[in-house]
């Protein structure tokens, strides 16, 4: 038996680890390689130390990622290279996951303006997407469509559902604009999670995920299914946790949301048959 490479083993406590599990050996060890990047420049974002060495840390990534297309790629980033080659992944999309991790280390976000969080849901989110369809072998106008609206579904439910967890960052993704219209003009975070209008303000951004859940959707509907079962088993398993954020509600206290293990599984093996 072949022992699971580093890569496997961090891709391993991932909620969607079940899901990659189900794609032909080739795109999992791919998929792993791509989770496995995108968990350790976000752990960069997220560490609670100085910004400045934390900056430097994203720019040796910029260096690494090019370096791998150069053709001569750091000795620990091997499998990502082999991904890089098998697939075409696009230097431009790993380098812009590297610049959405870094917007949130240059200054922790505060209520961004719609402008600012359609660009930080297409680096972080968006572009591990437009990998990802590379490596699902999508038509290419249909994976960059998927991508596109999927990566923004799935990002929007993780503000709703980590309003606390990124509040203790002291973060605050949700949109300016949507605060201000309903009598918000607070941005420091536990402060607006306070705010009674609170759940007037996520009920916008439920309905931009639910919007952007149905094109996605919809594009699957029209791809092979063998194709899209991976991020048909996303799709739907976030669907999932943004209806249970529904029922739950967002005013104080939040009770943390999270995806049974065999909910999961079950969507999974509904996709599989």
């Amino acid at each position: 038996m072949n022992e699971p490479t580093p890569a496997a083993e961090r891709a391993s406590r991932s909620s969607f680890y079940i899901g990659m599990r189900i794609l032909p050996p080739v795109q999992r060890e791919a998929m792993f390689e791509i989770y496995a990047f995108c968990r350790a420049v976000d752990d960069i974002a997220d560490d609670p130390g100085p910004r400045e060495p934390r900056r430097a840390q994203l720019e040796r990534w910029r260096s690494d990622i090019d370096a791998i297309y150069r053709g001569s790629p750091p000795t620990h980033l091997a499998g990502l290279a082999q991904a890089v080659r098998t697939f075409d992944l696009q230097r431009d999309d790993l380098v812009a996951i590297i610049d959405g991790m870094e917007m949130d280390v240059i200054a922790d976000i505060r209520a961004p303006d719609r402008a600012t969080l359609d660009l930080y849901c297409d680096r972080v989110a968006c572009a591990v997407g437009r990998l990802s369809v590379r490596v699902f072998g999508m038509e290419p106008a249909a994976g960059l469509a998927l991508a596109h609206h999927l990566g923004r579904a799935l990002q929007l439910t993780n503000i709703l559902r980590d309003l606390d967890e990124d509040a203790s960052l002291g973060r605050l993704y949700l949109p300016r604009e949507a605060l201000q219209a309903n009598g918000i003009v607070a941005t420091e975070p536990n402060e607006v999670l306070a705010h009674p209008a609170l759940p007037k303000v996520c009920a916008v951004l439920v309905e931009l995920a639910r919007g952007e859940f149905r094109d996605s959707a919809a594009i699957m509907a029209k791809s092979p299914r063998a194709v899209v079962k991976a991020p048909r088993i996303m799709g739907e398993a976030y669907r999932v946790i943004l209806d249970a954020l529904v029922a739950r509600g967002f005013a104080s206290p939040r009770a943390k949301i999270r995806l049974p293990r065999l909910k999961l599984l079950f969507i999974v093996l509904r996709n599989l048959v």
